[in-house]
């Protein structure tokens, strides 16, 4: 039947996925039947007795349970807006209108019951909360013209926050932009589709309101039986339906030539990547492919797990997900350049030779030469010696004269000298002449597309290979995300000068949502006082993000002994079991993997189940058991709650991430472990508590003194 339209509400597969296991199987098939015909004569509807909806009916699941529908005849549009026990669904339908706003055109789900708001005429106008916004910008916003009066009477924010489930979606979101100081009408400008002067809004044409970017936010129409399936396989996982519309326009936007998204962390910026990838997939020809590449080897296996949540077969066939390590490494050797690219205690262990066999005694630490030849030498590629003494070393701490930059090229030299003689290359030198490599072998872009993930993390090396990659500049070449306040690694670099010009072409998320505005603030506030790029030449305060859900502040605490640290972790994790949170939503982190092995040991003793979280595997949601994970493996991460334990000051800074050669260096250092800090905190979407035993990093005590025991 043609003629119909079924759509599912993201409340309803919110309350679908409270219901117990057994029921969640009733619904599945009940489901099942009505998208495939709402109209069945085996589907009973019933009308909502004192309902404020006259469209609103239930449907029977089985002998306890009922689904509540909005039926729309003359369109022939069904919603499904909730499910639940009888009594429950019945009194959830009774106050509720779901209706198309006349102002924007968005099908809304709203309470019109009476509320303990009361306008009287003791309201002092002058002192409510929206007193300084018209009755029109509230309308513009999304409130429903029923509830302007109880707008009006809202006196705090508390007030507002306690009435978010009686609003509608979106003008819950505008209400509390607005509340928190800004604009109506830039709030209006940056998250509203604005409606043409001559459009006409019908109050019963449900299906044209169903494909308004305001309402995919909310709803999604049911097209296939395979994808209501996989909505309802994991329905809390809201990024695989619904988007916001800021998010939506930009995954559907058709860019010039290379596009940035910036925003703070759980803004969306990987759900947006991944759907652009998706979208973009969905247009291509012949053999053509898309690049989803990021930082780590883990960042990219939860990035390919995810997207096989979302793409078709034949999308997932165009899209080559790899960090982009391995992709040179692959590149290299598919070509017969017979060398590894190597790292870590290996790569040191060349540098210490080389210094060694120049004899020269420049009194600097190892560090300082490798750091130079990746800031200076690789991201100018001043390959000659004529060209570094001529390089600019602008940001570097320590002063070179003429005299000590011809000593440090011996070393440079016998360096590359080594790398020859034993096959190997630092990951720089790779990249580098993989460009060389691409130049000359090929005259059209590998890949239709490039998207990449935490691009705050790639070096200038980094972009200037994706730039050749991708070709001359063209539409839709490059769609780079990231956030410059995670960024935990020690690379910098600055798009235009790598070639990748996105002027005209930015984009920034602005809502938070995983974590409440609480955990969100007290994060933010490690970070105080530090400048951050744009992963241009700009600057991003990260101050025009906001969470739009609440909750406590991090609980901090210091103990004397890691045995005490432990016991209030352990009780808090099993006061969460015990309240019905899932152990496979908690999470433990610390700084490193020697710190994780104590805990892993006594949550075993203590007969709690857990599961680690490794660079070489990942998170498995089919296994129970506490979540143990470095900071490092967290990120890209989110948990319904996280302890960030021994956050010693003995640990936090660590002492080996810390670098001493200058103060540059110094406090480039530091600023990457508070960020790794902020990281950890920011994969939490409830709760947040940060322990140590021994005395607490300064990192913390400098925002707040904690509880000692």
């Amino acid at each position: 039947m043609s003629n119909r339209t079924v759509a599912i509400s993201a409340d309803f597969l919110a309350a679908f996925a409270a219901l117990p296991r057994q029921k969640q199987g009733r619904v599945m098939d009940f489901m099942s039947k009505f998208r495939a015909n709402p109209r069945s004569p085996g589907i009973n509807y019933e009308k909502i007795r004192n309902s404020f909806d006259p469209n609103m009916y239930s449907v029977r699941i089985d002998d306890t349970y009922r689904g509540i529908v909005m039926r729309e005849e003359q369109s022939g549009v069904y919603l499904l807006l909730w499910v639940d026990h009888h009594d429950r669904a019945y009194q959830w339908a009774s106050r509720k209108r779901c209706k198309v706003n006349p102002t924007t055109g968005t099908v809304q789900v709203f309470d019109v019951q009476e509320t303990t708001v009361e306008v009287t005429d003791r309201v002092d106008a002058e002192k409510a909360l929206f007193a300084h916004v018209t009755d029109q910008q509230l309308l513009r916003l999304g409130v429903p013209s029923e509830k302007l009066a109880e707008t009006r009477a809202i006196m705090s924010l508390g007030d507002l926050y306690q009435r978010q489930a009686s609003y509608p979606e979106d003008a819950y979101e505008g209400l509390e932009w607005v509340a928190n100081g800004f604009d109506a009408e830039e709030v209006l400008e940056n998250f509203y589709e604005e409606t043409p002067a001559d459009e006409e809004i019908s109050a019963d044409d449900f299906v044209k309101a169903l494909s308004k970017p305001g309402s995919l936010k909310t709803f999604a129409v049911v097209e296939g039986e395979d994808e209501l399936q996989a909505m309802l396989a994991a329905p809390l996982e809201r990024w695989r339906v619904f988007l916001h519309p800021t998010q939506r326009k930009i995954v559907r936007r058709h860019y010039n030539g290379p596009a940035r998204v910036t925003g703070g962390a759980g803004t969306g910026k990987t759900v947006v990547a991944m759907h652009r990838a998706k979208w973009l997939a969905g247009q291509l020809e012949g053999n053509e492919k898309i690049l989803f590449t990021t930082f780590t080897a883990n960042l990219a296996g939860d990035i390919q797990d995810n997207l096989r949540k979302i793409c078709t077969i034949d999308e997932l066939r165009r899209i080559e997900v790899v960090h982009l390590d391995l992709w040179v490494a692959r590149f290299l050797q598919e070509l017969n350049y017979n060398y590894r690219i190597i790292y870590g205690e290996e790569l040191d262990n060349l540098w210490s030779d080389a210094i060694t066999l120049t004899g020269e005694s420049l009194d600097f630490p190892e560090e300082f030469y490798q750091d130079e030849w990746s800031r200076v030498v690789q991201a100018q590629e001043t390959f000659t010696l004529e060209d570094y003494v001529r390089a600019s070393r602008r940001g570097r701490g320590v002063r070179l004269d003429r005299r000590k930059r011809i000593s440090l090229w011996k070393i440079f030299e016998e360096f590359r000298n080594l790398s020859n003689e034993r096959r190997v290359r630092d990951v720089e030198m790779a990249m580098y002449e993989c460009r060389q490599i691409i130049a000359k072998r090929y005259s059209q872009p590998l890949y239709a597309s490039i998207i990449v993930d935490e691009g705050q993390d790639l070096s200038m090396s980094a972009y200037r290979l994706l730039r050749t990659m991708a070709g001359e500049e063209r539409p839709n070449d490059l769609f780079i995300v990231g956030d410059a306040h995670q960024r935990i690694y020690r690379n910098r670099a600055v798009l235009s000068h790598c070639g990748v010009n996105i002027r005209g072409r930015s984009s920034y998320l602005r809502i938070n949502y995983r974590t409440t505005e609480e955990i969100r603030k007290w994060a933010f506030g490690l970070l105080k006082g530090i400048s951050f790029d744009d992963l241009d030449e700009g600057y991003d305060d990260g101050r025009i993000c906001q969470s739009l859900t609440h909750g406590a502040k991090p609980i901090v605490r210091d103990f004397e002994t890691l045995e005490q640290e432990f016991d209030y972790v352990l009780e808090q994790v099993c006061a969460l079991e015990a309240q019905g949170t899932s152990l496979k939503d908690i999470c433990v982190v610390a700084r490193t993997n020697r710190l994780l092995d104590d805990y892993v040991r006594r949550f075993l003793q203590a007969g709690v189940r857990t599961y680690e979280i490794k660079r070489s595997r990942l998170d498995d949601r089919s296994f129970d058991g506490v979540r143990i994970a470095t900071m490092h493996r967290v990120k890209g991460l989110e948990f319904e709650h996280v302890f960030v334990v021994a956050a010693n000051k003995s640990i936090l800074p660590h002492p080996k991430a810390i670098a001493y050669e200058d103060q540059v260096s110094f406090t480039e250092s530091m600023t990457g472990e508070k960020c790794l800090l902020y990281v950890a905190l920011t994969r939490a979407k409830k709760s947040a508590h940060i322990t140590s035993y021994g005395g607490i990093s300064e990192f913390i005590s400098e925002i707040v003194q904690p509880q000692t025991n």
